[in-house]
Protein backbone atom coordinates (compact mmCIF):
# COMPACT_ATOMS: atom_id res chain seq x y z
CA UNK A 1 0.00 0.00 0.00
CA UNK A 2 1.13 3.14 -0.94
CA UNK A 3 1.21 4.87 2.78
CA UNK A 4 1.46 8.61 1.02
CA UNK A 5 -1.90 8.10 -0.74
CA UNK A 6 -3.46 6.69 2.05
CA UNK A 7 -2.68 9.42 4.86
CA UNK A 8 -3.49 11.98 2.06
CA UNK A 9 -6.90 10.09 1.06
CA UNK A 10 -7.90 9.42 4.57
CA UNK A 11 -7.21 13.66 5.68
CA UNK A 12 -8.78 14.92 2.25
CA UNK A 13 -11.68 12.15 2.78
CA UNK A 14 -12.37 13.20 6.22
CA UNK A 15 -12.18 16.97 5.60
CA UNK A 16 -14.97 16.20 2.92
CA UNK A 17 -17.20 14.48 5.18
CA UNK A 18 -16.77 17.08 7.63
CA UNK A 19 -18.15 19.96 5.39
CA UNK A 20 -20.66 17.76 3.76
CA UNK A 21 -22.07 16.55 7.52
CA UNK A 22 -22.32 19.93 7.98
CA UNK A 23 -24.03 21.42 4.64
CA UNK A 24 -26.62 18.37 5.63
CA UNK A 25 -27.02 17.85 9.38
CA UNK A 26 -26.02 21.38 9.75
CA UNK A 27 -27.60 23.09 7.59
CA UNK A 28 -29.82 21.96 4.79
CA UNK A 29 -31.60 19.60 7.15
CA UNK A 30 -30.82 21.00 10.43
CA UNK A 31 -35.09 21.18 11.77
CA UNK A 32 -34.84 17.24 11.07
CA UNK A 33 -31.96 16.07 13.13
CA UNK A 34 -31.89 19.39 15.89
CA UNK A 35 -29.93 18.36 18.35
CA UNK A 36 -30.19 21.19 21.15
CA UNK A 37 -26.55 22.59 20.51
CA UNK A 38 -25.30 19.79 22.60
CA UNK A 39 -22.66 18.51 19.78
CA UNK A 40 -19.44 17.70 20.47
CA UNK A 41 -17.71 19.18 17.30
CA UNK A 42 -13.95 17.76 17.98
CA UNK A 43 -15.55 13.95 18.25
CA UNK A 44 -17.42 14.76 15.32
CA UNK A 45 -14.36 15.73 13.40
CA UNK A 46 -12.71 12.78 14.70
CA UNK A 47 -15.61 10.44 13.43
CA UNK A 48 -15.57 11.67 9.91
CA UNK A 49 -11.52 11.54 10.13
CA UNK A 50 -12.51 7.98 10.89
CA UNK A 51 -14.76 7.66 8.21
CA UNK A 52 -12.07 9.19 5.41
CA UNK A 53 -8.93 6.73 6.36
CA UNK A 54 -11.66 4.12 6.14
CA UNK A 55 -12.72 4.84 2.75
CA UNK A 56 -9.36 5.51 1.93
CA UNK A 57 -7.48 1.92 3.53
CA UNK A 58 -10.16 0.52 1.40
CA UNK A 59 -9.75 2.15 -2.03
CA UNK A 60 -6.20 1.94 -1.67
CA UNK A 61 -5.30 -1.61 0.07
CA UNK A 62 -8.10 -4.10 -0.94
CA UNK A 63 -9.81 -2.41 -3.77
CA UNK A 64 -7.21 -0.57 -5.72
CA UNK A 65 -10.03 2.28 -6.42
CA UNK A 66 -8.40 5.09 -8.36
CA UNK A 67 -11.27 7.11 -10.20
CA UNK A 68 -13.89 9.08 -9.22
CA UNK A 69 -16.45 7.20 -10.90
CA UNK A 70 -15.46 3.67 -9.04
CA UNK A 71 -15.19 5.82 -6.24
CA UNK A 72 -18.57 6.95 -6.68
CA UNK A 73 -20.21 3.93 -6.25
CA UNK A 74 -17.69 2.30 -3.99
CA UNK A 75 -18.81 5.28 -1.63
CA UNK A 76 -22.29 5.13 -2.06
CA UNK A 77 -22.11 0.87 -1.16
CA UNK A 78 -20.32 1.85 1.94
CA UNK A 79 -22.58 4.60 2.80
CA UNK A 80 -25.37 2.19 2.01
CA UNK A 81 -24.23 -0.46 4.82
CA UNK A 82 -22.39 2.17 7.70
CA UNK A 83 -25.93 4.17 7.25
CA UNK A 84 -27.88 0.97 7.81
CA UNK A 85 -25.52 0.16 11.14
CA UNK A 86 -25.84 3.37 12.69
CA UNK A 87 -29.42 3.88 11.90
CA UNK A 88 -30.28 0.16 13.73
CA UNK A 89 -28.40 0.44 16.31
CA UNK A 90 -29.33 4.58 16.91
CA UNK A 91 -33.03 3.52 16.97
CA UNK A 92 -32.80 0.46 18.45
CA UNK A 93 -33.53 1.83 22.20
CA UNK A 94 -36.26 3.63 20.73
CA UNK A 95 -40.35 1.98 20.97
CA UNK A 96 -41.45 3.84 18.17
CA UNK A 97 -38.37 4.56 15.58
CA UNK A 98 -38.77 7.60 13.15
CA UNK A 99 -38.69 5.66 9.82
CA UNK A 100 -38.86 8.58 7.76
CA UNK A 101 -35.93 10.12 9.87
CA UNK A 102 -34.02 6.69 9.26
CA UNK A 103 -34.73 6.69 5.49
CA UNK A 104 -33.70 10.41 5.27
CA UNK A 105 -30.32 9.91 7.48
CA UNK A 106 -29.45 6.95 4.91
CA UNK A 107 -30.00 8.79 1.48
CA UNK A 108 -27.76 11.71 3.16
CA UNK A 109 -24.91 9.15 4.14
CA UNK A 110 -25.76 7.15 0.84
CA UNK A 111 -24.98 11.03 -0.75
CA UNK A 112 -21.73 11.90 1.05
CA UNK A 113 -20.25 8.99 1.14
CA UNK A 114 -20.32 8.58 -2.84
CA UNK A 115 -18.75 12.31 -3.29
CA UNK A 116 -16.18 11.72 -0.40
CA UNK A 117 -15.36 7.88 -2.16
CA UNK A 118 -15.16 10.44 -5.69
CA UNK A 119 -12.92 12.49 -3.98
CA UNK A 120 -10.83 10.12 -2.48
CA UNK A 121 -11.01 7.46 -5.68
CA UNK A 122 -9.98 10.81 -7.91
CA UNK A 123 -6.83 11.86 -5.39
CA UNK A 124 -5.45 8.66 -5.25
CA UNK A 125 -5.52 8.46 -8.95
CA UNK A 126 -3.98 12.14 -9.54
CA UNK A 127 -1.18 10.65 -7.06
CA UNK A 128 -0.14 7.98 -9.03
Amino acid sequence: MNVKNFIVGGIVGGIAEFLLGFLFYGFLFKENFATGGQENMALIFLGCMTFGFFVSYIFNQWAGISTAVSGLKAGAIIGFFIGLHGNFFTNSMNAAPDYKLMGLDMIIMIVMSAIVGAIVGLLIGKMK
